[in-house]
């Protein structure tokens, strides 16, 4: 069976960080609603108004979700005058989420990221 680390240079107190860092992830991910939260913003930046509607949660517990995601440094902020707008920050969580919603989302609910040939009609 073959191993997916390089046994000539493993270092303990690295593999522990990664480890630590990979579990805070999952700890995260390990919700439903936060999971469909960061779908949601999969796509781009979103406000907390734009996503209680697609997450159907109250305001309060967007905000508690959104909380535990800036605290592992999975979601980052950036003010737009009055309003905060959310989006994924760490590269890791977007590849998760992007293999997650690969597995798990049916086919018609899944953005195509590939291109539609020029001849293709328009999806609306």
């Amino acid at each position: 069976m073959a191993t997916m680390f390089d046994l000539a240079n493993f270092d303990i107190t690295r593999f522990e960080a990664s480890a630590g860092k990979a579990a805070g992830l999952l700890r995260a991910l390990a919700n439903e609603r936060r999971l469909m939260i960061l779908c949601q913003l999969a796509d781009g930046e979103l406000s907390v108004g734009e996503l209680l509607p697609r997450v159907g949660l109250s305001q309060s517990a967007l905000s508690q979700h959104l909380a535990v995601l800036r605290e592992e440094a999975i979601v980052a902020t950036r003010r737009e005058g009055q309003v905060i707008r959310y989006r994924i920050a760490d590269p890791a969580a977007m590849r998760v989420v992007e293999t997650l919603a690969e597995i798990f989302c049916p086919p018609d609910m899944r953005k195509s990221h590939e291109p539609r040939p020029a001849d293709a009609p328009d999806p609306d």
